[in-house]
């Protein structure tokens, strides 16, 4: 009998590692960004090897991570990773981090917000990814909101959980509106927050309501099927993935995706994940970035140019620095120039 039950055992342990090895994201044709809380890494001793195995096989550019308790031991399951760099604030307590592939290039890595009068909007200090990913300036900006509330937004209570996470949408809105205006940004983390809550509680509404200037990339996602949120025990949609106008055009290509990565799937069950990495899934965004060049307007009209048209889809007869142009033959789009 004893024989027996060593096989069986054997022949799930096999099954588990193939299928957690059929775990795949990124690819060398595209840009990825993956946000994901790791609920107090570690959870137990087995947690740093399955933290390790889903990160290679996840394969995104970068990674910015939520809860990172042990700062040491993530930095040994990164240094087990070809190719992979991270960096904390802290050298004893991570709780943001960032972990990235030693193709980007990193230009400086800080925090905002950082005064004691944001402390209560900020109980985790936003933190600010400035790079290079072939010759194009990025900003990430990686987030973990205040937890929590009653659903109910209260706007004269400081102490108001809803109200908290929207004075956080508030300065950052304004942060990025005020510093990035021309540059490519991704904002993202544990917001801690529904995208569909009714208008007079939806703490996002800033960034909801400037849809020429920016996008929620799981928007879909927050309004679909509640098997692919990121929080599923609850079960509710609280890490989202925001990009601003310069990003549009490449969210926009055919080979361009937002996912909530459903890592449970490939553990066999909802509580094996749960139990030994995470109770919230990452999510990944893909992008197919644009080929970009010089060419003017000039040149193009010299091309039998149908129409020339900016992101928002008005019609330009100049050129004009920082607008994406698209070129149309025969009704169709055949290329994007910057």
């Amino acid at each position: 009998m004893k024989k027996i039950l060593i096989i069986i055992l054997l022949s799930t342990q096999n099954l588990f590692t193939q299928n957690l090895n059929n775990l795949v994201f990124g690819s060398d044709s595209t840009f990825e960004v993956v946000s994901w809380n790791i609920e107090w890494f570690p959870k137990n001793n087995s947690t740093p090897n399955y933290v390790e195995t889903i990160l290679n096989n996840i394969d995104a550019d970068i990674y910015a991570l939520q809860e990172i308790d042990d700062t040491t031991l993530l930095k040994q399951v990164v240094s087990n990773l070809s190719g992979y760099e991270c960096h904390f604030q802290s050298s004893y307590y991570g709780g943001l981090a960032y972990v990235y592939k030693n193709t980007i290039q990193v230009n400086s890595i800080y925090e905002i917000y950082k005064a004691q009068p944001f402390w209560n909007i900020f109980p985790r200090k936003p933190q600010v990814l400035d790079l290079q990913y072939n010759d194009e300036r990025y900003i990430i900006i990686n987030n973990h909101f205040k937890c929590c509330g009653d659903g109910i937004l209260d706007t004269n209570d400081t102490s108001d959980e809803e109200n908290r996470r929207l004075l956080a949408i508030t300065l950052l809105k304004e942060y990025i509106d005020n510093n990035f205006l021309n540059v490519k940004v991704i904002m993202l983390g544990d917001l801690n927050d529904n995208l569909t809550d009714p208008i007079i509680n939806n703490v996002f509404n800033q960034f909801i309501e400037d849809g020429t200037n920016y996008l929620f990339t799981d928007m879909q996602i927050a309004q679909g099927n509640s098997n692919n949120w990121s929080y599923p025990s609850w079960p509710s949609h609280l890490d989202h993935i925001l990009i601003n106008s310069k990003l549009f055009v490449d969210f926009q290509n055919p080979n361009s995706s937002i996912n909530v990565l459903r890592v449970d799937d490939y553990m066999g069950s909802w509580s094996n994940y749960d139990n030994n990495v995470s109770d919230h899934r990452p999510i990944g965004l893909k992008l197919e970035l644009s080929r970009t060049n010089n060419i003017k307007i000039e040149d193009l009209k010299k091309k039998k140019i149908i129409k020339i048209i900016d992101a928002l889809g008005r019609e330009v007869n100049k050129d004009k620095k920082g607008l994406l142009f698209y070129i149309f033959e025969s009704g169709k789009v055949k290329k994007i120039i910057n």
